[in-house]
């Protein structure tokens, strides 16, 4: 297990674990409505940002998992 603390307010106890689930979309530009899409088109990136986020449950602070747990080595 993983130790965290908020960067910010460097709160040690209350964490919201966010789990990010990543869905290719295209966008109808008139309507605003998308359509997943399967097979990325070539010129449609694919994400590459973090699986999971965390918030601090005292401030509402939203960052990488790696900022919090560099804090807590502090």
């Amino acid at each position: 297990m993983t130790s965290y603390r908020c960067p910010s307010c460097k709160a040690r106890s209350r964490f919201n674990i966010i789990d990010q689930v990543v869905t290719a979309v295209k966008m109808d530009t008139a309507t605003g409505a998308y359509t997943p899409i399967e097979n990325l088109e070539p010129y449609h990136l694919r994400y590459t940002g973090p699986n999971k986020r965390v918030q601090c449950a005292s401030c509402g602070l939203v960052e990488d998992e790696t900022r919090f747990v560099k804090a807590a080595q502090l």
